[in-house]
């Protein structure tokens, strides 16, 4: 059960005390009494400025990316950097994998796509979330998408990462599509975690795949993707709430599967891939 779930669970007015509920139910006290803190204007604008620094330059780490922003005259330390970077699941991609240096997590699976040849639809899905910068704030993208066709098969936004959100979307997109073969992932928590790697188990006939530790290449297509819609279009229109930056994906993403021809699929759209080779 979500977190969120739990902490909703908690009834104050109960005889029960709110500690032994919080036992009851497997969460912290301060878990439960926690009020996440809103980003401050400045850091808003640190992290939209970050963000196109990492999608010139994906290979900036903590350090390089702190040395450039002081370059910008932002005030800001390699530990702030960090900080802000985690929020934003801002992946650096390294020359080489980092094997010994793994990020925390209940699970980890390896990367099945290394010299595999994709050569039909639902061979491969690969998912992966993303931040969208605001007028005030900013909100996260999540994108399924089908690597042969490049047919983005699944996606939502919302201001949160939690993993029961990353599941429902997933259980719509099957439902619409079928079960692929292989979902490649980072190492993300949510993609680490005890609810997420279950869920993709109980379909039996689907593998887990998951990039290396500072491997963002190795889930290259749905990068391209996210650099794609954001100089294309995010980047384009000062976003000015959630659902405006609902209404400009939904009209991207229908306008990329269904209009948009790629030079890699001779020049025909991804829906029409998909399709023909579903």
């Amino acid at each position: 059960m979500p977190v969120e779930q739990k902490k909703a669970m908690v009834d104050e007015s109960d005889q029960v005390s709110i500690s032994k509920q919080c036992d009851l139910l497997d969460i912290n006290r301060s878990t439960y009494y926690y009020k996440s803190q809103q980003i401050n204007d400045n850091d808003l604008e640190i992290m939209n400025q970050m963000d196109k620094l990492h999608l010139e330059d994906p290979t900036r780490g903590t350090r390089r990316m702190s040395d450039e922003l002081q370059k910008l005259n932002y005030k800001i330390g390699r530990q702030h950097t960090r900080k802000l970077m985690q929020i934003m699941r801002m992946k650096t991609v390294y020359c080489r994998p980092r094997t010994t240096v793994i990020t925390p997590g209940d699970y980890k699976y390896p990367y099945l796509l290394r010299n595999l040849t994709i050569i039909r639809s639902n061979q491969v899905w690969a998912i992966d979330i993303t931040y969208v910068p605001m007028q005030r704030g900013y909100m996260f993208l999540l994108v399924i998408f089908d690597v042969y066709s490049r047919f983005v098969v699944g996606w939502s936004v919302s201001n949160t990462m939690e993993t029961s959100w990353i599941i429902k979307i997933l259980e719509q997109s099957i439902k619409k599509y079928g079960i692929p073969e292989i979902i490649n992932s980072d190492q993300g928590s949510q993609f680490t975690s005890q609810e997420y790697v279950s869920y993709i188990k109980s379909l039996e006939t689907c593998k887990i795949s998951m990039d290396g530790k500072g491997r963002a290449i190795d889930n290259v297509f749905v990068e391209r993707f996210f650099r794609t819609i954001k100089y294309d279009k995010l980047y384009l229109i000062e976003l000015q709430n959630g659902q405006h930056v609902i209404k400009v994906c939904e009209e991207f993403i229908q306008y990329y599967n269904c209009r948009r021809g790629h030079s890699s699929l001779q020049k025909r759209t991804p829906e029409n891939v998909y399709k023909s080779a579903a």
